[in-house]
């Protein structure tokens, strides 16, 4: 049984990947604040300031397998990839690293597929540009990039909002004019599993196949969840008319359709 280790395993992308490989993995975490839902043996607290705690965490599990969920400030992260990357550099880990559409958002024109080149505009874009190409710098095709769109779960603090909102009758903004896709915890564990399993490499675009504004996402499931999107409150991004694209769309044919799922199916599972 191959050991994993997850970077950030407290988070909601975290536990999904627990839960989803706990079974067929030796699964480890690590955590900031809030311990993981793993045996007390199998989980470290874990910094970004805490490089030694890193070396020791990573030469004691010895996994063959890194997924990195990690959230911070963005230099302390960029540094401590920079650092993991180091340590496994002459090791044969894998490193499974999830990065954003974000990278994308100096280019509101089109929806992007794998092969096209990042321009990002926000720090968020910016920095999550420069940690994939450290990553691969250092580790070559052993780095594997993850782009993911917006992520929710039942427990989600996107669902979170939204629960807010209609039980407290307050407004919630959406854009109209904002075109993406979306992705469910749970799908991005199952497929972040099969491309672990089949050793699958390069950068991946995950997301729901087809695409929603903003708005119409969030009018679909505030309406799944109360019959009523009163408190849905349109807008434009930058207050201009034209649509901005904002998807991840896939070149690759590695992923099986079964794997795959459109917006309602996210609208459906978080509502069921």
């Amino acid at each position: 049984m191959k050991k994993m280790l997850i970077i950030g395993a407290s988070g909601l992308v975290g536990r999904a990947i627990i839960d989803e490989c706990k079974h067929d993995f030796d699964v480890y975490g690590t955590y900031y604040s809030k311990r993981t839902v793993l045996a007390s043996n199998k989980q470290f607290q874990l910094g970004l300031q805490q490089p030694d705690q890193l070396k020791e965490i990573i030469r004691s599990v010895q996994p063959d397998i890194f997924v990195s969920c990690l959230r911070g400030e963005f230099d302390q992260q960029l540094e401590f990839h920079n650092r993991l990357a180091l340590e496994l550099q002459n090791t044969q880990s894998r490193l499974y690293y999830f990065s954003t559409a974000n990278v994308f958002d100096g280019d509101f024109s089109k929806h992007h597929v794998e092969t096209d080149i990042p321009v990002a505009e926000s720090d968020y874009g910016n920095f999550k540009i420069k940690c994939e190409n450290t990553l691969k710098q250092i580790l070559g095709d052993r780095a594997i990039i993850i782009r993911i769109p917006a992520i929710w779960g039942k427990e989600s603090p996107r669902m979170n909002l939204i629960r807010e909102g209609i039980e407290g009758n307050k407004t919630i903004d959406a854009y109209s004019n904002l075109e993406c896709n979306n992705l469910l915890d749970t799908q991005l564990a199952k497929q972040l599993r099969f491309i672990i399993e089949k050793e699958l490499k390069g950068v991946f675009h995950l997301g729901s196949v087809d695409m929603m504004t903003h708005e119409e996402f969030f009018k679909s499931l505030i309406e799944a969840l109360s019959g009523n999107s009163d408190i849905l409150k349109s807008k434009l991004v930058d207050a201009r008319e034209k649509t901005f694209y904002f998807g991840l769309h896939s070149n690759r044919n590695d992923i099986p359709g079964i794997l795959k799922n459109v917006n309602q199916d996210i609208i459906s599972g978080l509502v069921g």
